[in-house]
């Protein structure tokens, strides 16, 4: 393993640990509102400050996105961790197991090594550029047979942007037209391991961070998948609008998400 990537894998486990620790007591846990429909508990906190920790004490000068407490500049400018301690903070709260820690690094704005955690099945999916990606160690190939018809396919409704749900209906009924079913499970970064893991075979959805789909996005290339905007472009971190999934797939998603 690559030693950035294994300090990725502590860090993520560490938070992992903190998650499912209050999680397994099954209290109520204190969440304030940062914005319509978008909570953030003590322990999107506590997560984030242990990974940050983590990170500080193996590599204290490169810079870091973090969901909850922002951008920290490093003094080496080439490399930057993007985290979100907790991809699926509703679900947390409501006491729903399904969430994630999601790791990306990137050097000079390209992703090097990403972890996406999910610590209540103790799945850890893993990727280093080049080198493949690998849930508990296991090789992920995505199917490049599969085609969207007989598909499964995972999204996230606009939850933040309201204004977008008539657009974003119609995207869904074009692709539930073809495909076989749909997912919508509350965690993108899970949703985006997911596709490399070839559990889902595509994905789409508005409005998305950096730190929800850096991770997944090496993941799904390293996999052998495709992602891109909703055009099939390369925008979709600056625009937020993400489709992925195996090549037959997205190929096929992709006209019938542009309206």
């Amino acid at each position: 393993m690559h030693p950035m990537l294994n300090i990725a894998v502590r860090a993520a486990r560490a938070a992992g640990k903190i998650l499912v620790k209050q999680f397994d007591q099954g209290q109520p846990i204190d969440a304030v509102s940062k914005g319509p429909n978008d909570w953030v508990s003590e322990m999107d906190k506590a997560a984030e400050h242990a990974i940050i920790s983590a990170i500080r004490k193996s590599y204290p000068d490169h810079g870091i996105i973090a969901e909850e407490s922002g951008q920290q500049e490093g003094s080496d400018k080439d490399f930057q961790w993007v985290i979100d301690p907790l991809d699926g903070t509703t679900n947390y709260l409501r006491g729903i197991p399904h969430f994630s820690i999601s790791i990306a690094l990137l050097y000079k704005g390209s992703v090097q090594q990403a972890v996406v955690y999910d610590p209540v099945r103790e799945e850890l999916y893993t990727a280093t550029r080049g080198a493949g990606a690998q849930l508990n160690g296991r090789r992920l190939r995505i199917d490049p047979k599969v085609e969207l018809k007989g598909s499964i396919l995972a999204t996230g409704f606009p939850f933040k942007m309201k204004h977008k749900l008539p657009e974003y209906q119609q995207m869904f009924n074009n692709l539930f037209e073809h495909c076989a079913d749909m997912r919508r499970t509350g965690s993108a970064a899970l949703d985006l391991a997911y596709v490399a893991a070839g559990r889902v075979d595509g994905f789409f959805e508005m409005g998305l961070k950096p730190w929800d789909m850096l991770a997944g996005e090496l993941l799904i290339r390293e996999a052998g998948g495709i992602i891109s905007d909703f055009q099939g472009g390369h925008n979709y971190v600056q625009s937020g609008h993400v489709a992925a999934g195996a090549p037959k797939v997205l190929k096929q998603m992709l006209p019938l998400m542009r309206l």
